[in-house]
Parts: structure tokens; sequence; C-alpha cells
């Protein structure tokens, strides 16, 4: 039975709910005023975040992940300023993250506080992955993704999150500092060129994971509030906090996180999979069976998922579209579409245009 989009994206975000990551609300410190700023109704769009105002940039309040992101996608469409996060995560002050942020700039090194950062970002988000490791080209790589799957509406959250960490070098490097390169995991938007502005930097789209990139020897930069004291009482005042420092994300997330990022490459074969999240075969297949699951109708949900969610953006051509969920003709892409939903592709746009405007 075909239902609506919306219809779709609820049944679907209810089935994959588990679990409910957090993040600690000290990321969104400023964000009323920037809402302001961009003349925005606040309790609107708080409201269909499902927070309230007063929530955003408490140091030790944790809000579920999903209504976090959700919340910068309403400023970016409630506000109709399709860059909000990025500009968001540009002017933000690292101390505005709370614990986590303080622990992070008290780093003797730019090395050493951006290993704190990867060590300590389990107890201030949820069900995402932080890694510092080095590029084939030989730079250094900071890489960020949520892992939560059911999270499909993301991009703001990317933006502002590397513009976060931007700061954090600029904390050693100088405020002009810039990376070698900047990569994003969703599709380039429209206003892509404010990323190049924002960044001072090439940035690339469709990417992996999310990354700043930059020369390996500006790790051993002395950091200028380095104190170990304070670092040693922010880490331990953060493991206080965190009641839920061992959440088990299921293999059927493991594994729709791995052919989310496979899929340009064409339909994801399970064997390359397995391999990528350690797991044998059977494994997999047994534990996708419990959740009433099979292989192939897990691609099948992820793709479906992120079509919803890529033919809102209008600046995308559906050949892109198809392409990034790895069809290899568009009308297969067309075909799949009508599968889901009922609707061509470009009927299926116009109707969610027109259910964003109602």
């Amino acid at each position: 039975m075909v239902g609506s989009p919306a219809q779709l994206l609820a049944s679907n975000a209810a089935a994959k709910r588990p679990l409910d990551p957090s993040v600690l609300a000290a990321a969104a410190t400023g964000v009323v005023d920037c809402i302001e700023r961009n003349r925005g109704d606040v309790d609107r769009i708080f409201g269909h975040a499902g927070l309230a105002p007063e929530m955003a940039g408490s140091p030790t309040l944790q809000l579920s992940l999903a209504s976090y992101c959700q919340l910068f996608e309403q400023c970016s469409r409630l506000t109709r300023n399709d860059n909000f996060g990025l500009w968001f995560g540009n002017q933000f002050n690292p101390r505005d993250l709370g614990l986590w942020g303080y622990a992070v700039i008290s780093g003797h090194t730019l090395g050493a506080a951006l290993s704190t950062m990867v060590e300590l970002f389990p107890l201030h988000q949820q069900s995402s992955s932080m890694r510092l490791g080095q590029g084939a080209d030989g730079l250094s790589k900071l890489e960020y993704r949520i892992e939560a799957p059911e999270i499909i509406e993301r991009r703001q959250d990317a933006e502002l999150s590397l513009g976060m960490f931007l700061n954090v070098m600029r904390e050693c490097l100088g405020s002009t500092w810039s990376p070698e390169e900047v990569h994003f995991e969703h599709p380039r938007p429209e206003g892509w060129r404010e990323h190049e502005r924002a960044f001072g930097a090439p940035v690339f789209f469709s990417q992996p994971t999310n990354a700043l990139l930059l020369k390996p020897e500006l790790l051993a930069a002395p950091m200028p509030g380095r104190d170990a004291r304070l670092m040693t009482a922010m880490r331990q005042c953060l493991e206080r906090l965190s009641e839920r420092t061992d959440l088990r994300v299921s293999v059927a997330d493991r594994v729709r996180v791995v052919v989310r990022a496979r899929l340009p490459e064409g339909f994801p074969a399970l064997d390359d999979v397995a391999a990528e999240v350690r797991l044998p075969i059977g494994v997999i297949q047994r534990e996708l069976h419990r959740d009433g699951l099979s292989y192939r109708t897990l691609v099948e949900s992820t793709r479906r998922d992120l079509a919803l969610s890529y033919v809102r953006q209008h600046q995308l051509p559906f050949s892109e579209i198809a392409f990034l969920l790895g069809y290899s003709e568009l009308s297969a892409f067309s075909r799949a579409v009508q599968r889901w939903t009922g609707m061509s592709p470009r009927s299926l746009r116009k109707e969610l245009a027109n259910s964003g405007r109602a």
C-alpha cells in the first residue's frame, strides 16, 4: 500500500527508533539570537522541532539528537536561509560548547586538543563518530558523521559542526587560518560558494564523511589557553554527567550507515559492507532477520528515505539524485519513486513543496 510522502517519513522514523541518542544542549548556544537576526519565529521553529527555546545553551541538559538536527533544519526552512547552519557554526565560540569545549581548548597543542575532542566526543554527542587520522594525500583529517540512520536530514548539523571545529583550530592558528580542504557527505547545495567563503578553502560535496583537512605539522602548534588542570576538571565533569556512555547501536543501524556512504558507487555488495562493519555475512543476515529485514529491503528503505530528503532540495537534478542513490539510469530511479509513493519524481517534488508551504 502506497502512502503519502509525509506518512512514509513518519512511519520510517517510528520504525527505526529503538534508541534515543542525545547531544548536550550547549551545542545550541546562541541559536535563539541567530533565529531572531534572521527574522525567524523562535516559538514556531522550536515547536516544529519539539523543543522549548529555554533548552538551548544549557551546559548540562541533554537534547534528543534527532530533535537537535530537526531544529536547525527548521531554522533553515522557516527563515528561508538555506545556509543557516553554515553561518551559525562559523561564528560559534568553542567555549560555548560548555564542558567539552573547555576541555578541548585546554589542550597543550592543537594535536592534543583535537585528540581530546575525539576522545570525549561520545560524552557530548551519541550515535555519532569523530576520528583524527591521515588521508591518502598525507594531510591530517578530522572526520565527523552522525551514525544514527533514522536521522536523514542532517545537512545543517554537518555544516554547523565543521564550523565549530574550524573555530577550535582557529583558536590556535589564528582567526584567518583556513584548512586545505573541507568535505561534506551531503550533495552540493544551491548556495555552495558561501561554503568556500566561510571556510576559506575548497569544499567538496557527496563525500563519505564530513571532514576538515589540514597540514600535519600544524598539530604541534601550542594552544594559547593550555591548562592541564582545567582539562582534567572538565573531563571529570563530563564523565559524571554522561549516564549513557555505552549506548549500543544495532547491527541494522551499522549496516545502514555503510550502505548510505556507498550508494553513489551503486548497489552496495553485502560482502563489502560486511568487511567494513567487521561482521560475518551470516551474522548480519541473522540480525537483520530478527528485525524483520533482509539486506535488500534495508538498502531499499535507505534509498527511499534519502530520496524523500533529496527530492525536497529543488536545486538537485533528478539525474544527480539517481546517481547519489546508486541507480545507473534515471528511469530506474523514476520507477522506484513511483513504487514508493505512487508519483513521478516531478509530482513528488511538487507535492513536497506544497506541503512545506502549508
